[in-house]
């Protein structure tokens, strides 16, 4: 990118040099304003200050002829080519580009969830308990009434359902699905079944959040080679994986479809990670991949820190799915706040490259506290008193042991490979390192968010 941007000004500066060797006049100071005006805000990022002092001599001189050497100077700036144009130019230490598919999404363009009750049947007496989920039992009578089958009182306290479980079942529904389309389900047991191994869930209907049928799922459970068996007489049990959960592929059939209203006209294309240095980032890459040279008009604009208003040329209307497809190649770089997340169940620390803290000195030191306690046995001596009785005293052993703590001193604007080598240097475990970071930004030491999951 330097030597672009060297080759670049070089350019420039001699395009300025040659065109300040026009004819001295001292008229047609509007003409050479709007020229001046044109090539700072395009070479803004690559002109020196010798080459904006010679653009702008330039200007003033060719200002009389503005009329004839017009088109002869547009045609010059352009054969350059524009740099960057807006308030945040791009240079090399800022991320690396990506592709706006990558980062955003057209607003009304989205998944929807389906759910649905549902009975997985054949297994190997893996299933549902009768004592503890009686719904399971309840659902199995009404699935043979409808069947036309009725039970007698006396048969419905007596049935089984160790070779069934009750299930929800779960999918998402893609944007523009038709019906007909074939989406896959994940089925979970709600129950106490042990095992879903070997079941095929009966035809099942899914239900949006309005209450409307979308899909209609059944198939055969898979697992992904898990498994749980128990011992019948000590109950030993051995387990692989989760064997409640399991997907069925392909295994809905999608009965209505979802409208999804996109506007031919205006497309908004919403940021996962609102930021409004990205907003502003997007619109421009969008003006400069879609600008006036195509359109002829600015086409984005970014309203806020997640939206971006792409308008769609008249042209490119009747084909919406190509302008979009394009539109979603257009790079652009990111960028991201200095921010640090911990787990502290896990003892996980993320930690952005845009992470910096102030000097600082840190020293941290581990405290083991172990209370051990037993119970000894007091037996009366062989000539005690009458009466004297065996007794249980307790022992109670405290040990206290702290570390020594080594003290590290961190520079202003030291980066993230400065604070992770200063803290490994001084022993910091990652659960130590939680707690170190919290002190830091509490001292005020730490130029970031720090974000405790």
């Amino acid at each position: 990118m330097k030597e672009t941007a060297r080759a670049k000004r070089g350019t420039v500066n001699a395009t300025a040099a040659l065109m300040s060797a026009g004819a001295p006049v001292a008229h047609g100071l509007a003409w050479s304003r709007a020229l001046w005006r044109y090539a700072t805000a395009t070479w803004a990022d690559t002109l020196t200050p010798a080459g904006r002092r010679r653009v702008r001599r330039a200007a003033r001189r060719l200002a009389p002829l503005g009329g004839l050497l017009t088109p002869v100077a547009m045609a010059a700036l352009l054969a350059i080519g524009p740099g960057p144009i807006g308030p945040y130019p791009v240079t090399a230490q800022q991320t690396a580009t990506v592709r706006v598919k990558d980062v955003a999404r057209i607003v009304g363009i989205r998944d929807n969830d389906l759910y649905g009750y549902g009975i997985v049947m054949g297994l190997n007496g893996t299933g549902d308990k009768r004592q503890s989920s009686f719904f399971t039992a309840q659902a199995l009578q009404n699935l043979l009434q409808r069947q036309g089958i009725n039970l007698s009182p006396a048969n419905r306290t007596s049935i089984e359902t160790k070779n069934l479980a009750a299930v929800m079942v779960t999918a998402k529904l893609p944007a523009f699905a038709r019906a007909g389309s074939q989406i896959d389900i994940t089925v979970s047991s709600i129950g106490d079944a042990t095992s879903l191994q070997g079941g095929t869930l009966l035809l099942t209907p899914l239900n949006g959040p309005d209450g409307q049928v979308y899909a209609s799922a059944a198939g055969a459970v898979s697992i992904g080679g898990g498994f749980s068996v128990s011992a019948a007489g000590t109950g030993e049990t051995a387990q692989k994986n989760h064997p409640t959960v399991g997907r069925v592929v392909a295994g809905a059939t999608v009965e209505r479809e979802v409208p999804m209203p996109v506007a031919p006209q205006r497309l908004t294309v919403a940021l996962l990670f609102p930021d409004f240095t990205t907003a502003s980032r997007l619109a421009l890459a969008v003006n400069q991949a879609f600008g006036p040279a195509l359109s002829g008009r600015t086409l984005a604009q970014a309203l806020d820190s997640t939206n971006v208003a792409v308008d769609v040329p008249t042209l490119s209307q009747a084909r919406l799915v190509d302008f979009v497809a394009q539109l979603e190649q257009v790079m652009l770089p990111t960028d991201a706040p200095a921010k640090i997340v911990v787990n502290e169940r896990t003892g996980t620390v993320i930690m952005g490259n845009q992470v910096r803290i102030a000097t600082v000195a840190v020293s941290h030191g581990n405290l083991s506290i172990q209370i051990k306690s037993e119970l000894l046995v007091s037996q009366p001596p062989p000539l005690a008193p009458q009466g004297a009785q065996t007794t249980v005293v307790p022992k109670t052993d405290v040990t206290v042991k702290e570390d020594k703590a080594a003290l590290a001193v961190m520079q202003a604007g030291a980066s993230i490979g400065d604070v992770v080598a200063g803290l490994n240097a001084i022993g910091a475990t990652p659960r130590d390192l939680i707690a170190i970071l919290q002190a830091i930004k509490r001292s005020g030491a730490l130029n970031a968010e720090l974000e405790v999951m």
